[in-house]
């Protein structure tokens, strides 16, 4: 089942093929746009634990569970 750190993972590929089509259409200013934007997202979330984008999908999608915590 899909849940919210999955979608997290699937929609940050969707974003890195968006930038990849903008590139190959020679819209490169905004490729550059949209990686420097996703770069500070993820170095922001890297460092504080704060990503709003993960708290509203949890509000969507299920938590998951520790794979450790299973056993």
């Amino acid at each position: 089942m899909l849940c919210a750190e999955r979608m997290q993972r699937i929609a940050q590929a969707i974003i890195l093929g968006l930038i990849m089509g903008l590139a190959g259409a020679q819209m490169f200013k905004l490729a550059f746009i949209v990686t420097f934007a996703m770069m500070i997202m993820l170095f922001v979330s890297g460092i504080t634990g704060f990503c709003p984008g993960l708290m509203i999908l949890k509000k969507i999608f299920p938590a998951c569970e520790c794979e450790e915590n299973k056993g």
